[in-house]
């Protein structure tokens, strides 16, 4: 597999390379949010609140699901007045009990983990949420416990489905009233959604395109990518998964302070030296940092510190800043710019972004 940046501005390539529809797929993140609200409130989460807030929220989801349970935790920040854990495993920890409510989240609403917490969620007693398509097992499971269940009219892969699954846990924490969240500011986040779709189509050329110019910062390197608060750590992490499943392209998660205890000295490892006359030369580290308003001013030090560092020992650098005024905001402007760099990273290696082969195999062969 070859990089080669001219596909990017290739139009035919970028339609054909993409049978899936991924780009027209991360388009519609906009028209998500709208429809995961919605779907949420004719869902009438508002009946959460009958029983009181509970202890703890344990969201349990797998890939662009569980994603779902990190962006509901940072949208409700440290200030947030429970604990809200995000769980990627088979097993309910053994502190969850009958006052704690359990957010099963599931695209295909079949995900093995994420059934098998949920019925030792009902076993237990918990509070029980499910968020996944109609008709699933998981709704199966909600509907005999007499949880509740939003049905989203999930499409194609879950992970090109994040707000439509993410949404709804946003409007229960806002019942909750622990996340301040209302129709205006679904609506704020569907537009700078719709802003990202204009300035990252397929038509935009790649030196005005931020999600092909992110791309090309990343094609034939090692992209090490940090965020420097918990929303802008939830974009870096999720971008990693999807140039993993999109571009079927290695990177490493960090986010600050951790990563200046330990990723930081990967600047003198290496894959930070530069040889001018090695076919390979492209093909080292770089460092890509997601910046938020929010950063404590101690992360705003060493994050500064950190990116001079790299660039005193010319490990190439790209920072990228998240804009808007509430956490889900910034959040879904970050997200959107990697999606769409995952995947245009994808179509310029010649790899259609929409298969994942490898997973579908492991889930074939655990099956037997």
């Amino acid at each position: 597999m070859i990089w080669e940046p001219e596909r990017l501005d290739d139009q035919r390539h970028l339609s054909e390379g993409d049978p899936g529809g991924m780009l027209p797929a991360v388009a519609a993140s906009a028209a998500h949010v709208r429809t995961g609200y919605r779907t949420a409130v004719e869902s009438r989460l508002d009946r959460l609140a009958d029983h009181g807030r509970p202890r703890a929220i344990v969201v349990a989801g797998m890939g662009g699901s569980g994603i779902a349970g990190d962006i509901l935790a940072a949208a409700a920040g440290n200030g947030a007045p429970l604990p809200i854990v995000t769980l990627r495993s088979y097993q309910l920890p053994g502190w969850v009990g009958a006052t704690d409510l359990v957010i099963a989240v599931s695209g295909s609403g079949d995900t093995e983990e994420t059934l098998s917490v949920a019925t030792q969620a009902v076993r237990r007693g918990c509070s029980l949420l499910g968020v996944g398509p109609a008709g699933s097992a998981l709704e199966a499971i909600a509907v005999q416990a007499s949880a509740l269940y939003v049905p989203v009219p999930v499409t194609g892969t879950s992970r090109a489905n994040i707000w439509l699954l993410a949404v709804p846990l946003i409007v229960a924490a806002a019942e909750l009233r622990f996340v301040p969240a209302d129709a205006e500011l679904f609506e704020r986040v569907a537009k700078s959604l719709e802003d990202m779709a204009h300035r990252c189509r397929p038509s935009s050329e790649s030196f005005i395109n931020p999600g092909k110019a992110l791309a090309l910062d990343l094609a034939e390197s090692v992209p090490m990518i940090w965020g420097s608060s918990q929303a802008a750590a939830v974009a870096a992490y999720r971008l990693v998964c999807q140039l993993g499943t999109n571009a079927k392209y290695p990177a490493v998660y960090g986010e600050l302070p951790e990563a200046d205890h330990n990723l930081v000295e990967v600047f003198d490892g290496p894959l930070a030296e530069r040889d001018i006359f090695s076919d390979t030369a492209g093909r080292t580290l770089r460092l890509v940092v997601l910046r938020d308003a929010e950063e404590h001013p101690q992360v705003t030090r060493r994050r500064e510190t950190s990116l001079r560092l790299a660039r005193e020992r010319d490990v190439p650098v790209t920072e990228l800043a998240a804009e808007g005024t509430h956490p889900l905001e910034r959040m879904a402007g970050l997200i959107a710019l990697g999606d769409y760099a995952s995947t245009y990273l994808a179509l310029g290696y010649a790899i259609d972004p929409t298969p994942a082969s490898a997973i579908t195999e492991i889930k074939a062969r655990n099956s037997q």
